[in-house]
């Protein structure tokens, strides 16, 4: 499913214009990410929860050249599934 896939559904199940439902989407995703650049989490009780990790810095190699390489420690976003959802995708 697309985003236009996915606002043309919320649309559809809230009753909203597809209009509305692309201002609710995307609203919601700039609430997500606002959260998560603090260092936040959202946690959605029985779907899941959002939260950013940390990745430590590593060591790797070029596959192509085989010459070793630094890779920067960074942030990662992280989807927890919940319980419900978890139930559901597996009924």
């Amino acid at each position: 499913m697309n985003k236009n896939e996915l606002i043309a559904e919320v649309a559809k199940k809230a009753g909203l214009s597809k209009t509305d439902a692309g201002k609710a989407v995307d609203a919601f995703v700039e609430v997500v990410t606002g959260a998560l650049k603090k260092g936040g989490d959202v946690r959605l009780v029985g779907f899941g929860t959002f939260k950013v990790t940390k990745r430590a810095a590593s060591e790797g190699h070029n596959p192509r050249t085989g010459e070793k390489i630094k890779i920067a420690a960074s942030k990662q976003p992280k989807f927890t599934a919940g319980k419900g959802l978890k139930d559901a995708v597996n009924k």
